[in-house]
């Protein structure tokens, strides 16, 4: 498998993986998915969020655009349907830049800022692979919090995407 086509394939996992999570939680009592808990990002709607926020902030690295983020989060958090809606077009559109990105590309470097200072680099497929791992991370925490309530999520390890998509059903 290519890189290009590795970057496609945990690209689109990351989207199925966020329409899974999202299904279990728009579905959880409101209450429970704002309500504050003794984690970092202190409830499951303020990690979706903070999720929303880095891959906002890496497709403004992508496209050599400023964002506007001066921190890892924002201080107020968007309803779960409206963070849904903005993370669904967000996630469309890290599809369309991975099918559409060629391999030389993937190769070049970008330097950036980080919000909480410092300057990084990073080539454009270790930041689609990053935001892969980084989404996948912050799911564990919101599954551990859907636990708490307790409302069990549904599995979005990669081999349960693989075995689906391959099957037809992703």
């Amino acid at each position: 498998m290519s890189l290009r086509e590795t970057v496609v394939m945990m690209t689109r996992y990351r989207a199925w993986a966020n329409a899974r999570t999202y299904e279990v939680v728009l579905d959880a009592p409101e209450e429970q998915v704002t309500r504050e808990r003794k984690t970092h990002f202190r409830s499951i709607a303020f990690t979706l969020n903070h999720v929303y926020v880095i891959d906002d902030i890496f497709r403004a690295h992508l496209t050599g655009i400023r964002h506007n983020y001066t921190s890892r989060n924002t201080a107020d958090c968007p309803s779960v349907p409206k963070l849904w809606q903005k993370q669904q077009a967000l996630d469309a559109w890290y599809v369309d830049y991975a099918e559409g990105v060629s391999e030389a590309a993937l190769d070049e470097v970008i330097t950036f800022d980080f919000v909480d200072g410092g300057q990084g680099e990073m080539t454009r497929a270790e930041m689609l692979l990053h935001l892969a791992t980084h989404t996948q991370y912050h799911r564990g925490f919101v599954g551990d919090m859907l636990n708490q309530i307790p409302i069990k999520p549904i599995p979005t390890d990669l081999p349960v995407y693989l075995r689906e998509t391959r099957a037809g059903r992703g």
